[in-house]
């Protein structure tokens, strides 16, 4: 997840906190449609887990 693509410089705190809240909606709604597609039990996201690169993990 990249935050310059969900927070700008000229936001209020409030609005940086309820951006990251709906990018962190967003993922977990994705990562439920994919468990669905799958046929397997959907697991809430580790918030840290979006925040490394995928080859670090």
């Amino acid at each position: 997840m990249n935050a310059s693509n969900i927070i700008e410089e000229n936001m209020t705190l409030e609005q940086k906190l309820d951006a990251i809240d709906a990018a962190m909606k967003a993922a977990q709604a994705q990562a439920d449609e994919q468990a669905r597609a799958k046929g397997v039990a959907s697991a809430p996201l580790d918030p840290a887990s979006l925040t490394i690169c995928d080859g670090c993990e």
